[in-house]
């Protein structure tokens, strides 16, 4: 299912051979960045404006835990001047070749920038740091203003129009997070349990008073089986918790199981929705961008969690 030892060797030395030998084709003195997710890119170009050009190479529904990089994406990062990744692990093994690049060319992990106790700590998760640190919306903005100073770094010229950018945009996250708290503050508290296909959303929890619960670990790649599935449906009979959700980059299989489980013990709960979890909408639309994937996703759970949203419906 996964690539051997030998293989994943070889594909990273015939990457970085690729890059010695290759040539560039970019367009002439436009700076070209190239972004693993769609959150990444985002903040790139809330800084960058349309002074340089900005591509990411995994796209809406996309699972970074267990993306595979494609022959298009090398010819990308071949091309790119600088690359910015996630890193803490959440790009799986493509981390390794982002790495490795890093002697070619500017590559920055962005989540990486944050000093480490900002970081959520799970030993269960290879590098023990939790990567999905853009649910705390104030961590992001952090992530964004340090993204700023690297990218000024290599773009001194522009350094005024970047910071000027970045402020702009932290004030937009300012107003986000202040509405996310404000929104969370509907459901009553014993309610404010968000339950997911995986842990993506510790950090969401953390900076706004839920108690989150995922099926599967902080990555994917992590095992599930009978018994984790029968605990989660044991807990959420228990605390009647009235909605559960899925997620658009991983598979509703699991929490479907969930939710039978909860029927078949009398407890009539729903789907709430699906979050943007590792993946943000359909690029062109609200959903798209980083603000509009939060606003969903707090939107549903609002809609799932409040009782009394539900009880006027049904009147």
């Amino acid at each position: 299912m996964y690539w051997s030892l030998t293989k994943y060797t070889l594909f990273i030395s015939l990457i970085i051979l690729s890059f010695s030998c290759a040539p560039q084709e970019k367009d002439e003195g436009q700076t070209y960045i190239v972004c693993t997710t769609g959150m990444i890119k985002d903040a790139v170009e809330n800084i960058v404006g349309d002074k340089v050009k900005v591509d990411a190479l995994m796209g809406p529904g996309v699972d970074p835990h267990l993306y595979k990089a494609t022959q298009g994406d090398l010819k990308k990062l071949q091309q790119a001047d600088i690359i910015v990744y996630n890193g803490l692990f959440l790009e799986g093994k493509m981390g390794d070749v982002l790495q490795k690049l890093d002697h070619k060319k500017m590559v920055i992990a962005m989540a990486e920038l944050l000093p480490k106790k900002a970081f959520i700590n799970n030993t269960e998760f290879q590098g023990a740091f939790d990567p999905h640190i853009w649910f705390d919306v104030n961590l992001w903005k952090d992530a964004v203003q340090l993204l700023k100073e690297e990218l000024i770094k290599t773009d001194s010229i522009n350094k005024t129009l970047y910071t000027k950018n970045a402020d702009k945009y932290s004030l937009q996250l300012d107003s986000l997070h202040k509405e996310v708290k404000n929104q969370i503050s509907l459901i009553p508290k014993s309610k404010r349990v968000l339950v997911t296909a995986h842990d993506a959303f510790a950090y969401f929890g953390r900076a706004y008073g839920v108690d989150v619960r995922g099926l599967q670990g902080i990555s994917t790649l992590s095992e599930f089986g009978l018994r984790d599935v029968s605990n989660l449906v044991d807990f959420i009979v228990e605390n009647e918790i009235p909605a559960i959700y899925t997620e658009t980059s991983v598979s509703e299989k699991a929490i479907k199981a969930v939710l039978e489980g909860c029927r078949s013990k009398g407890h009539d709960v729903v789907i709430g929705g699906s979050l943007y979890s590792d993946a943000m909408g359909e690029l062109g639309t609200f959903e798209g961008t980083y603000i509009g994937m939060v606003h969903s996703n707090v939107k549903k759970i609002v809609s799932g969690l409040r009782l009394d949203l539900k009880e006027e419906k049904n009147d």
